[in-house]
């Protein structure tokens, strides 16, 4: 019988979180970095969110936006840390 790659829901959880995870660091490793060091707290849906929806800097600094891959990635990981 032929092998398929497992697809991406059906995989352990923590393999989906990587997965996303290493979408964003390709494109925002510091954004990566503070989403690994709030993952598991109640602030990192939060962090998430702002992320989604102010485009990601509380400075006053303008952003075009993230790259259609990385905000799936991020909506992604926000139902990730939910499931948790």
């Amino acid at each position: 019988m032929p092998t398929r790659p497992l697809p991406l829901h059906e995989r352990p959880l923590q393999a989906r979180v990587d997965h996303e995870l290493a979408i964003v660091t390709a494109h925002h490793a510091r954004i990566a970095l503070a989403i690994e060091k709030f993952w598991g707290h109640r602030d990192c849906v939060e962090y998430l969110q702002k992320l989604i929806m102010s485009g990601g800097h509380q400075d006053g600094q303008t952003r075009v936006g993230f790259k259609t891959e990385v905000l799936s990635a991020l909506i992604n990981l926000v139902a990730l840390h939910q499931n948790e």
